[in-house]
């Protein structure tokens, strides 16, 4: 297969090699955001992370997109990081389908396939409680072939071959390969519909993204992912929902459900109410992820500025099984520049 997609590849790019050239078209945008929390009888100040997006357009068939983001280590109290977020390089060989390579994030849902790092996007202040809880591989470098606004109902489509889980952004840690599929259509404006699987084989002793600790078990894992977005002049809905079976020779095939459901209205053009639910639920004896069943409620208010500055003030309660009860109360001034 992967050999086949390879050669596949190829063909393509030597059958549009009279590519016009033109004048290199490069854009630098920035996002950043501050928040104010109040927990447990204390109020916090801070941001979040500095995210610096830049798109080329070499000529009218190749571009480039990188994504970088300085945020705070926790393992002091002044020092950065620098994380490379995403280095895509997108080649397109007909119409809107196109071919990508580098580092992306993965199309597994709506949320990870459309919000990224610039927070002033965000319907709400934090990602949905799946992506802490590194329920879905946030990203994944490979390459893929990608459709986009395809026909009357605006089909779209992602194909993934990449470095599975445990893997470094240079070199694949085993021999297997990861593989996401998703299908997306958009029937009438504002709405899209969508569906992804990835299947991958995680090696024993791979370190995952956001532990620190080896697993001991390789797992076979597949992913389902059913998603529902509408954002319309009056309403947004949000719903997701993924289905993840991980398998190990030890504790046999375990499930985990991870659901969040979204909905804001627009009372003006500027004023967006909003409240979102979720639950996170693991099958007992499941060993891959690290289990804590959590039920979350939302509500906040979202006041748009313009479309790059964004006020946000929102109050979460979140019961967990081993964490115990979290009630906070954060504001957030996010902005694009």
């Amino acid at each position: 297969m992967y050999r086949f997609l390879l050669v596949f590849i190829i063909l393509l790019i030597l059958s549009h090699c009279t590519c016009k050239l033109f004048a290199q078209n490069t854009q630098i945008r920035g996002f950043i955001d501050g928040t104010s929390t109040y927990q447990k009888g204390q109020v916090s100040f801070g941001f979040e992370e500095q995210d610096l997006f830049i798109t080329s357009q070499l000529n009218d068939r190749i571009s480039f997109l990188g994504e970088s983001v300085f945020k705070f280590s926790p393992a002091s109290s002044t020092d950065f990081n620098v994380s490379i977020e995403r280095v895509v390089f997108k080649y397109n060989y007909a119409g809107n389908n196109n071919l990508l390579f580098g580092k992306h994030h993965t199309p597994i849902n709506y949320w990870n396939d459309t919000y990224h790092h610039g927070r002033v996007f965000f319907p709400t202040i934090y990602r949905p409680l799946l992506f802490d809880a590194n329920i879905i591989p946030l990203h994944t470098t490979g390459i893929s072939l990608q459709g986009q606004n395809l026909g009357d109902l605006k089909f779209g489509y992602d194909l993934m071959v990449g470095n599975g889980l445990g893997s470094t952004d240079i070199q694949d840690n085993d021999k297997s390969k990861s593989v996401t599929a998703a299908v997306h259509f958009k029937p009438v404006e504002g709405l899209r519909i969508g569906t992804s699987y990835y299947h991958d084989i995680v090696s024993k002793g791979a370190t995952l993204h956001g532990s620190t600790q080896a697993i001991k078990h390789q797992v076979n894992q597949n992913l389902f992912t059913g998603s529902v977005a509408y954002f319309g002049k009056r309403f947004e809905v949000l719903a997701e929902s993924t289905l993840a079976y991980n398998h190990t020779d030890t504790t046999g095939t375990k499930r985990t459900t991870a659901s969040y459901i979204y909905a804001g209205v627009r009372v003006t053009n500027k004023l967006v109410p909003y409240a979102k639910v979720e639950r996170l639920n693991y099958q007992q004896g499941e060993i891959y992820y690290h289990k804590d069943n959590t039920t979350s409620f939302i509500g906040g208010i979202r006041y748009e500025i313009n479309y790059l500055a964004v006020i946000k003030l929102e109050y979460e309660h979140d019961n967990r099984e081993i964490a115990g009860r979290l009630n906070r109360v954060t504001a957030q001034f996010a902005i694009g520049f």
